[in-house]
């Protein structure tokens, strides 16, 4: 049971269409925006385009009611957030974390493709690495 059985029979798919197509392209591009964040020459934008991915997909799952994935994002977008806020680059633990973020949300891609329901998050990720502030 994935996410077109678990909505409402009288939802407009396509929403959910654009949602999965948009989804794909910020999956996919993700893991280059997060080894960006260790570039100081791409720091800023990298976290910046990394916060507005994650703010977007908290949204969008949010309206479709996909809280695992909108609990997750909104999540992982107040710690990118907390790193807006330095221009210090990322440790190397954050930015390991981030990369299993990522894996999460490829996980979850896979999940839609096949019409699974959604992998469960696993708890290390529902730790943040120490962020200065």
């Amino acid at each position: 049971m994935g996410i077109r059985s678990d909505l409402d029979s009288n939802f407009d798919f396509e929403i959910v269409d654009e949602f999965l197509d948009h989804y794909s392209m910020m999956v996919e591009s993700m893991e280059v925006m997060i080894m960006d964040l260790e570039k100081p020459n791409k720091y800023k934008r990298s976290v910046d385009e990394l916060f507005r991915v994650f703010h977007n997909i908290k949204s969008a799952s949010g309206y479709l009611k996909i809280l695992p994935m909108s609990k997750l994002s909104a999540f992982v977008e107040d710690a990118l957030e907390e790193l807006r806020k330095t221009d210090e680059l990322p440790s190397d633990d954050i930015v390991s974390w981030l990369l299993a973020i990522s894996d999460m949300y490829s996980q979850w891609q896979d999940d839609f493709k096949l019409d699974n329901e959604l992998s469960h998050v696993k708890y290390s990720l529902l730790k943040t690495p120490y962020l200065e502030k």
